[in-house]
């Protein structure tokens, strides 16, 4: 049993390598989303900050029997699903489907529990995700399988057979990288266990749209086209020999093109729908050139086509829009998805726009039964209607924004930045900067400057904001609430060819603030910019760092739709970096694959790609050491120049003389994980981060293996990450922010060694900060132990020094999800671990604030508060508000007792609902059989609080004045049970509430005076307790309540009224004591 436990914990400090089981899957079947081996640090998890607004949404389905449920899929963020007509959205397959990208949904109408989804968005703009085949499920979405067509790149749509959901139809456009085989139309007719490819007509041109006459099966329409995105161009379209309309009438089994009346002889984007009640009637939006691009109807089932409509609104940007769907009651009623929403019910010869809830609109689901209700989707996000478009549910429900980056800064607590696709700059908290809770999420966040495209970046007092849209950098300015154009030679750079753009800035632009001076900013177009006075003035520090070869400089959009917006220029630099060590020490590395260094602050730039990576990637990110001047960090992909999906991630020690490739495919990241970030931790030395299209990573050895920390992230792609304050701050591109909180065991794993007990005096270096916090931000504290870990037996983990804060927010389903204001203590335990195990935290002073036994439940009982023993009656109220989320609670009842890694989240209450422990040094002593382990600590006041003029000693005063407070609540409380005890043997029950007109004191003085038997002892017990009834007047136990809800809300000094009313209630509490005791003598 010993050996199981060093195996599993073990290898991720020596050896990296993990052994994930897997169950059967079909041939060419997708991986299982990655997961850590059991045990590896099972209770560090993820949690979901937003914001909550929702981002680009391709696929779309309603379940026609059930008019309020609906399906909706993210070009990044995954399956979601609402049973409320979009009232509440939420995901149903994280952790089952290997991608977030979804390209189409159907539900079966003869059984709606059965679901098919095929991945991979085929609007497949700049920052389209790859598919990872399709997936079905056979409850209503609660569990899914997958069923193949790994390869399939991007599945434009599914259908399922309206009488046998066994067989389907997927299109299945393919990679949208580079040519392959697996592309055209495939049929299943067993569920989705085989699949045959019934159109195939070359390794360029695939199936963007499959369409079935639900009246007769057997005919059915395809829409084939050439379809691909390059760095440096949109390809969309082809020959019409190729690409264009097929149809079969045989289920699929054999085609026949169609062509009269249809544009040649080029042919691009096609989408397809049959009017449902009239299916003779087909309607089709197809790319072509010049007026014969627009709105297509055939009356006669696709034999012969016309161009009913060409007008530019309809047909914006094709490769991406192109949505065209009919009312499945009226031929007439047709709705065009394009930048707008357009209507014509009149078959297409006029139309009107339609107010949706979000620009770039990509489709509508109709219910057959109810066209009145309908799911509508765009890039902000999918919106259910119930009166046929004139009102829509809100988008602010969904956190599926795609973000390109993330920044931090240095407030308490930190905010968070970065730039939402489709949307704006977003600026919110790691965690709520107020103290009472928020009525929406969207209260959270707000925007700066700066648009969809990024960069982000504050100075570290997050008093200015610097924020670029496609090159055209800005400075806000908290103070003024104005943001300032600061652009670099103000070219609107629209339209051009890249030759004719003196600064090819791209799309997503390199802006940030100097690490070592926040006056001075740098940006980056094919040349390094560089600011030292808020912008007026910059000055180019470099020559063109780029590839720039002249064969990829063009004019993007072939061969059919023009399309200049800045996403495809090309050779220009992508990713830069400045070392936290050296100012003088800059990194840059282009779009186009070069990367450079600069050692003295830009006067001589040296090129260092690594020799061995090959041409045309994108350096997606660049990270300077914080350990060693000459170490760096890059992280590599290559899709967007051909099919190249696999890692690269490269370490340099010596300035880029050398580099090492840490990504060999077999070292933890997978062979098909493109790498979007990589990251060292700031304070331990050779603890690496990744993020990948698919998946999250940790390397413990400096990259020599890797292992999958997704723990319950989604499959999503990370596209950055900071280590801040101990935390793990990753942007993704489709599921908005996350956090890690506190990743102390990640960097005393890193600093130490697994050994056996043969090894276990082995000494190792010192950890060089185990810092962190939980709920949002914390301080560096050297810890300086030397630590070896010997797993047969009981480990007790570094606690991280970190902030204490106050803080509230939570959420009601959906994220922001918040942790509860609390510290984790994590221990590691062996396999075969069964004996006594408790928890002591003690204060300088010896006093134990909380002793901690296991949960009821034994060995995984997880959930709750971490709060030890519960409050008592005779408990202090100050009770802190626990607006957790799921998921976001990451802590426990009490102690859990599972084999590896167990955290326990200590809420700084002393116990039995105590006040919060003051900032001080405290010990956590950690008992388990007859062993104890002990651990210093500090919880450090939140400077926030201490900036505000309240001091430490304030705190401790203020936690000793409640500590008193609770004695002497406890004391009252225990004489309202010798009261009540007393009026029991006088045979006399509580007084009632005092009468009409009545005050309570009146009352009081009559009992007291009346010689009735026990009077006297109820006229104490209404002076101590509070009469039944409505308004009554608080009497002595609920007047120490208040005063604790007066001093115990906040960190703050113990008013002198408090102190005065506390000394008034003493005095009470006393006389009432002795006239107890008179009486029972």
């Amino acid at each position: 049993m010993r050996t199981r436990l060093l195996l599993s914990l073990s290898a991720l400090a020596l050896a990296g390598a993990v052994t994930v089981q897997t169950s059967a899957v079909p041939q060419n079947a997708s991986p299982e989303p990655q997961a850590s081996s059991p045990g590896v640090f099972q209770d560090l998890r993820w949690r979901n900050i937003g914001p909550t607004r929702g981002g680009r949404v391709t696929a779309y389905a309603g379940v026609r029997s059930q008019p309020c449920t609906f399906y909706m899929g993210g070009t990044g963020g995954g399956l979601f699903k609402t049973e409320n007509c979009g009232e509440t959205w939420n995901p149903i397959a994280d952790g089952q489907i290997s991608t977030g990208s979804i390209g189409s949904i159907d539900v079966s109408e003869v059984d709606p529990n059965i679901v098919y989804v095929g991945t991979g968005s085929a609007a497949i703009r700049s920052n389209v995700i790859l598919g990872r085949g399709a997936y079905k499920s056979i409850d209503a979405g609660r569990t899914w399988q997958f069923i193949g067509l790994k390869e399939a790149g991007q599945i434009g749509s599914m259908v399922i057979h309206p009488k046998d959901p066994q067989t389907v139809w997927a299109a299945v456009l393919g990679s949208p990288f580079g040519p392959n085989e697996e592309r055209g139309v495939f049929k299943t007719t067993d569920g989705g266990k085989s699949w045959k490819k019934t159109l195939f007509v070359n390794n360029e041109t695939g199936a963007r749209v499959v369409a079935v006459n639900r009246s007769n099966p057997n005919e059915v329409y395809a829409g084939m086209y050439r379809g691909f995105r390059k760095g440096w161009d949109i390809i969309s379209g082809g020959s019409s020999k190729e690409g264009g309309i097929y149809k079969s009438m045989d289920g699929g089994e054999t085609w026949k093109k169609l062509e009269s009346g249809l544009p040649a002889p080029l042919i691009g984007k096609i989408d397809i729908d049959i009017a449902r009640s009239q299916p003779n009637i087909v309607y089709a939006m197809v790319e072509a050139p010049g007026e014969q691009g627009g709105l297509y109807r055939s009356n006669d089932s696709g034999s012969t086509w016309q161009l009913v409509n060409n007008a530019a609104n309809i047909r914006a940007r094709p490769f991406y829009f192109h949505y065209v769907d009919v009312n499945p009651k009226n031929p007439e009623d047709i709705w065009v998805g394009a930048v707008g929403q357009y209507r014509s019910t009149n078959g297409g010869k006029q139309f009107t726009s339609v107010s949706t809830t979000h620009a770039d609109n990509h489709g509508i689901w109709f219910n057959p039964d109810d066209p009145l209700t309908a799911l509508q989707v765009n890039d902000g996000g999918a919106s259910v209607t119930r009166d046929g478009g004139r009102t829509w549910s809100t988008i602010l429900n969904q956190a599926t924004g795609e973000f390109y980056m993330v920044a931090v800064d240095e407030q308490h607590p930190y905010q968070v930045y970065g730039p939402q696709q489709d949307n704006s700059t977003v600026v919110l908290p790691s965690i709520p900067n107020v103290s009472f809770g928020f009525d929406h999420p969207a209260q959270a966040w707000t925007q700066a400057s700066g648009c969809e495209t990024g960069g982000i970046w504050p100075t570290p007092d997050g008093k200015v904001i610097w924020g670029a849209c496609k090159g055209e950098v800005e400075r806000f300015s908290l103070e003024t609430g104005q943001s300032q154009g600061r652009w670099i030679y103000p070219q609107n750079r629209y339209g051009h060819h890249p030759k004719d753009i003196k600064y090819r800035f791209p799309r997503q632009t390199v802006v940030f603030v100097s690490k070592h001076d926040p006056k001075t900013v740098y940006q980056a177009s094919h040349v390094v910019h560089r600011s030292t006075d808020d912008g007026v003035t910059w000055q180019v520090i470099s020559p063109d760092l780029t590839w720039n070869d002249p064969k990829y400089q063009i004019v993007p959009g072939n061969p059919i739709t023009r399309d200049v917006t800045g996403e495809e220029v090309f050779s220009t630099i992508y990713a830069m970096a400045e070392s936290p060590i050296d100012r003088n020490i800059l990194w840059s590395g282009a779009n186009d694959g070069p990367v450079f260094v600069t050692r003295d602050g830009g006067k001589q730039w040296t090129n260092v790609t690594p020799k061995d990576l090959p041409p045309g990637g994108r350096v997606q990110n660049i990270d300077a050491s914080a350990h060693q001047p000459g170490r760096a960090y890059i992280a590599v992909y290559r899709y967007l120049f051909e099919h190249d999906l696999k890692p690269y991630i490269y370490r340099t020690d010596d300035f880029g003389a050398t580099w090492t490739k840490l990504t060999n495919g077999t070292n933890g990241i997978p062979d098909d994980h493109p790498t979007r970030v990589v990251r060292e931790d700031p304070e331990q030395a050779g603890l690496l981060y990744a993020g990948t299209e698919f998946g999250f990573f940790a390397s413990l050895d400096n990259g020599a293996t890797w292992q999958s920390l997704q723990q319950n992230l989604p499959a999503t792609p990370v596209t950055d990450l900071r280590v801040h304050r101990g935390d793990l701050v990753i942007s993704t591109m489709g599921r908005a922010f996350w956090v890690m909180d506190d990743v102390s065991p990640l960097r005393q794993m890193a600093a130490g060694k697994m050994t056996s007990p043969a090894a276990a005096g082995a000494g190792v270096g010192p950890i060089s900060g185990t810092t962190g916090r939980v709920a949002g931000a914390g301080v560096t504290v050297p810890i300086g132990a030397q630590v070896a870990l010997d797993l047969s037996k009981p480990v007790l983990l570094q606690p991280a020094s970190r902030i204490r804060y106050r803080a509230a927010g939570g959420r009601r389903g959906g994220a922001p999800e918040y942790p509860q204001t609390a510290i984790a203590i994590d221990y590691l335990l062996p396999e075969a671990f069964t004996g006594p195990l408790t928890l002591d935290i003690v204060d300088a002073k010896g006093r134990v604030v909380r002793t901690v036994s296991p949960a009821a439940g034994g060995r995984g009982a997880a959930g709750g508060r971490g709060r030890g023993a519960a409050p008592t009656a005779s408990g202090d109220p100050d009770d802190p508000d626990m607006r957790v989320g799921q998921r976001g609670r990451g802590g426990a009842a009490g102690l859990t007792s599972r084999p590896g890694h167990n955290r326990f989240m200590w809420d700084y209450r002393w116990a039995n609902g105590g006040p919060m422990a003051a900032p001080a040094k405290y010990t956590v002593k950690l008992t388990a059989g007859e062993a104890s382990q002990s651990k210093t600590f500090d919880v450090i006041a939140d400077p926030g609080v201490l900036k505000d003029g309240t001091t430490v000693a304030d705190l401790v005063a203020q936690q000793d004045f409640l500590l008193t407070l609770r004695e002497t609540s406890a004391a009252a409380a225990a004489t309202r049970t010798q009261v009540e005890q007393a009026m029991t043997k006088a045979g006399v029950e509580p007084p009632p509430a005092p009468g009409a007109g009545e005050s309570t004191q009146e009352q009081i003085d009559k009992l007291a005076q009346s010689t009735a038997p026990g009077a006297k002892l109820q006229a104490l017990w209404a002076r101590m307790v509070t009469a039944r009834g409505i308004y009554e007047q608080p009497m002595l136990l609920d007047q120490f309540g208040s005063l604790s809800r007066a001093e115990s809300g906040a960190d703050q000094k113990i008013g002198t009224e408090s102190r005065r009313r506390y000394d008034d209630l003493v005095k009470e509490l006393k006389a009432i004591q002795a006239e107890l005791a008179k009486l029972s003598l």
